[in-house]
């Protein structure tokens, strides 16, 4: 069959849809294409089934960019406020946890319904199962998928990225962003855990499942929040943030016991000093059995005053250099992509190729943990559905 529309959404993830949604209150004549049987896989597993859909304190310091700046334009154009505003339209419940992260009261398939449901008002089609195998621009953009042909003028692609293949990822919209001559930064897994190596590994990964209260940085960035020792690696919350800007061969820093002093205890001239004492303070800031292990490691040098320094100084600047991550497979999701300088800010639409849009995953911005992703999803999809 032949399809004539206006604008052509490819993906129907969080940011293809607002697209859709957005276009299509316009009058536009939109189709929204997805490969898998269904839309929203992402959403619906996100926040563990309750779908992190926004965070309260989104700031554009909370993306990683080539272009720290791109992703101002938008943000600003569609805030967290807004999706809020929606969720409440729709009379779905929802809640604050921690740091400003707002999660669904019940299951992510309430924010997939809704959107479907704005869909459906807008005049939006959304069309599953669709395998598309050519693109190509002439007059217009034309897309083959089996024996179908879909033409339009508007092309907007919201593929997402590479991370979590088993539902379906795959890097179509880096392929397509090249083929239009769109410069491609070097995807990379994001918000994923660390592997150890050899050493270290078998010092702590039986303490799979030890959580801990920590500082991890690199450089000028760092992150307060819960590590979790896994039976590979590291993990957790404050793990996934740092992994984001973590290159291979770079040392991660972990303070074990932010804003505690580990050794005062044992500076008093009538405190016993040796190794049992050592491990007596430090389960005091940290789980017994990462305390103990700890201190096997790292044991102090002697039970001076100087020592004792050096043992404080370890405790808050533990320096880890992974192994590696665990990959796509486990990366919530994936930095790097399409150039933000290929890109209008305020549009997302292509310097180069008139009508041909870039949103959400598959560009070169990528939020922090607890939210964000899916407020660059709903404002960069906001923004090229009111220009598509």
């Amino acid at each position: 069959m032949k399809f004539q529309l206006d604008v052509i959404v490819l993906g129907g993830g969080a940011a293809g849809l607002m697209c859709a949604v957005e276009a299509g209150r316009r009058g536009r004549r939109v189709a929204v294409l997805e490969r898998a049987e269904r839309i929203g896989k992402k959403i619906l597993i996100s926040g563990g089934g309750r779908c992190n859909f926004t965070n309260l304190h989104c700031r554009p310091e909370n993306f990683i960019s080539a272009n720290p700046h791109f992703a101002k334009s938008a943000l600003a154009r569609y805030t967290p406020a807004d999706f809020i505003a929606l969720v409440e339209k729709h009379g779905i419940a929802y809640h604050e946890k921690t740091l400003g992260q707002l999660f669904c009261d019940g299951p992510a398939q309430q924010i997939v319904t809704m959107l479907e449901a704005e869909c459906r008002a807008a005049g939006a089609r959304i069309q599953t199962n669709v395998n598309v195998e050519q693109v190509s621009k002439e007059d217009g953009f034309l897309l083959r998928a089996g024996d179908d042909e879909f033409h339009a003028e508007s092309l907007v692609v919201a593929t997402g990225g590479l991370s979590i293949p088993r539902m379906g990822a795959t890097g179509f919209g880096y392929d397509l962003g090249r083929q239009f001559g769109l410069k491609i930064i070097e995807p990379r897994p994001a918000l994923v855990p660390f592997t150890l190596n050899k050493d270290d590994a078998a010092h702590f990964c039986d303490l799979a499942g030890v959580s801990a209260e920590v500082i991890a940085s690199i450089a000028a960035q760092s992150f307060r929040e819960k590590m979790l020792i896994t039976h590979r690696g590291l993990s957790g919350p404050a793990v996934l943030q740092i992994s984001s800007y973590w290159k291979p061969g770079q040392a991660v820093s972990l303070d074990l016991a932010p804003e505690r002093d580990l050794t005062a205890e044992l500076r008093d001239p009538k405190a016993r000093r040796d190794l049992a004492s050592a491990k007596t303070a430090l389960r005091a800031a940290l789980p017994t059995r990462l305390a103990e292990r700890w201190l096997d490691v790292n044991p102090p040098q002697g039970w001076s005053n100087h020592a004792l320094d050096e043992l404080e100084r370890l405790a808050h600047n533990w320096q880890i250099i992974p192994a590696g991550t665990e990959g796509y497979a486990k990366a919530e999701v994936t930095a790097g992509g399409v150039d933000t300088n290929e890109l209008s800010a305020k549009t997302m639409e292509s310097r180069k190729v008139p009508g041909l849009y870039f949103i959400g995953e598959v560009v070169d911005v990528t939020g922090h943990l607890g939210g964000f992703n899916f407020q660059w999803a709903w404002a960069s999809g906001f923004s090229a559905g009111q220009a598509a």
